[in-house]
């Protein structure tokens, strides 16, 4: 029988498989791992959303950990840039690939790319990065525009996201402001090798060990896997997993992460500590229902005319109460608030708090209060 909850039962344990709450000290590449994907079109916000989830770490340990290849960035889902754990971006395309492909298929023919096109870039790439080379957007632009290969008119794009999406290429080290692009057979030297199954039952698992308790159209949401797949890898992973129920929905959990959260229960500071989250955050966009953290009131305001951008966001007991956006002064980066409503003099001084981690974060320390 599932466990009947609260919302703040849920938005709890959230804050917990988030690692929003105070706890262990981690690395950029542990959050990686622990989150499985991390939305990163925006690189600089993908970098702080890994960073505020290991408290004392800084912008240049995030870039190290991907020259280093603890962490790499490529498109395991939904059309979108993600940081993910080396490991396991493999049997995430497997899963994912062929739906995204298929998807694309009209796009394509309208750009006149065939598979005769997508093989001779292809080649051009391996060519050219084999024996472990690197090249930045730009030059492979230029690389394929040599051979002959128009990139014009989002052709460019297309190549390089099918020949990642087909496991070729992937983002790896740092190059100028954003990543170059490598071989994933060269960069990844040890990745994990997992069956249908397997592959379909740890995407649910590690899904909830990072975002539960969610439900199953959020996993499906988030995934991209048809709601189908989704019923099937709850099945693969029902022993593994925690019935919650809110209203008479359900929402799933780990047991692991059931039993880790009732063993350390949140100190108050934790569970009332504001947060000054990034655009795109897994906290806010790992869901398709977004209003257990967000009321439907405000949701226009993070993305203002409904572009698809979504702003940095302010997070205090779990909730989203407003937005933020960096500003620089002659002494440091400072944050300016936008908030739903007025915030409290406890808010007030987290918030102060919170961008003054940030901007050591990103190395540009924050006048003293």
């Amino acid at each position: 029988m599932p466990t009947r909850v609260t919302t703040d039962d849920l938005i709890r344990l959230r804050l917990a498989a988030q690692l929003l709450r105070e706890g262990e000290l981690r690395s950029p590449a542990d959050v990686a791992r622990h989150l499985l994907a991390t939305q990163a079109q925006d690189f600089a916000a993908a970098c702080w959303a890994l960073g505020l989830r290991a408290p004392g770490t800084t912008q240049l340990d995030v870039l190290m950990a991907l020259e280093r290849g603890e962490i790499l960035r490529s498109w395991p889902m939904r059309g979108t840039l993600h940081f993910v754990p080396p490991e396991d971006l493999g049997w995430m395309l497997a899963v994912t690939t062929p739906r995204m492909i298929a998807g694309l298929a009209t796009r394509n023919r309208q750009l006149e790319l065939d598979d005769a096109a997508f093989e001779r870039a292809r080649e051009v790439v391996v060519n050219a990065l084999s024996g472990g080379g690197t090249i930045g957007r730009a030059e492979l632009m230029q690389e394929f525009e040599a051979h002959g290969i128009r990139t014009a008119g989002q052709r460019g794009y297309h190549l390089i996201y099918y020949l990642a999406q087909t496991g070729t290429l992937c983002w790896g080290p740092p190059h100028k402001a954003q990543q170059s692009l490598v071989l994933l057979d060269e960069w990844v030297t040890s990745p994990r090798e997992l069956g249908p199954e397997e592959s379909l039952r740890e995407f649910l698992v590690r899904y909830l060990d990072g975002h539960g308790p969610a439900t199953l159209k959020d996993f499906a949401w988030w995934s991209k896997v048809t709601i189908t797949s989704a019923r099937a890898a709850l099945a693969l992973a029902r022993t593994e997993l925690v019935e919650l129920d809110l209203d008479g929905t359900s929402y799933w959990m780990t047991a692991k992460a059931a039993d880790a959260t009732s063993a350390a229960p949140p100190a108050r500071g934790a569970r009332e500590a504001v947060r000054v989250l990034p655009g795109f955050d897994e906290y806010l966009l790992g869901y398709q229902d977004r209003s257990l953290v967000l009321p439907p009131e405000f949701a226009q305001r993070i993305v203002p005319g409904g572009n698809g951008i979504f702003l940095p966001t302010i997070v205090s007991r779990g909730r989203v109460v407003g937005t933020w956006r960096r500003a620089s002064a002659a002494k440091g980066v400072t944050g300016q608030a936008q908030a739903f409503t007025r915030l409290t003099v406890r808010e007030s001084a987290g918030f102060e708090r919170a961008i003054r981690d940030y901007a050591r974060f990103v190395g540009s320390p924050a006048p003293a209060a």
